[in-house]
């Protein structure tokens, strides 16, 4: 019951703070690297390989998720050799990585579930998950601290 009252006012606060998306090739991501921000689509995130996982989610989507692998999309963005990644949340909610955190893990940035661009309502637009840990996860024998759901900025130094 806490489950899903979490997940319904974390749906209701994204849709609140974010506008539903009408096409992949607007901006859902805003990179801050280098002194510069980029805004990047779900084109330009998905230009980067590829992944894709079958789980659930903690917070509650199930399906299969599939988005790019974030090492490869660090490295298509020149941002793999970052000494820290901060991903923020539509609620100001944040994670940070370090190179150690990404050679340690496997790391998917979600942009789909089932093959539609993730949602508000399942915590997009973006989230990042270890599919390695899906299940340990869900059985509370692993930390849930560097997953992080509706990403909508990365800030790399």
């Amino acid at each position: 019951m806490m489950l899903s009252r979490r997940l319904t006012l974390s749906a209701l606060l994204a849709a609140a703070l974010w506008p539903a998306l009408s096409t992949a090739a607007e901006p859902v991501l805003d990179v801050h690297a280098h002194g510069e921000t980029r805004h990047l689509s779900l084109e330009d995130i998905e230009q980067s390989d590829t992944g894709e996982v079958t789980m659930r989610h903690f917070e509650g989507p199930e399906g299969t998720f599939s988005g790019v692998w974030l090492n490869d999309f660090l490295a298509d963005q020149n941002l793999d050799e970052a000494s820290r990644l901060r991903f923020i949340a539509l609620d100001d909610y944040t994670s940070f990585l370090t190179p150690a955190d990404r050679e340690e893990k496997r790391f998917l940035l979600a942009t789909r579930l089932d093959g539609t661009p993730l949602t508000p309502d399942n915590l997009g637009p973006l989230m990042l998950v270890v599919p390695a840990d899906a299940e340990a996860v869900l059985k509370g024998d692993a930390p849930m601290s560097q997953w992080i759901w509706s990403i909508d900025e990365i800030q790399a130094r």
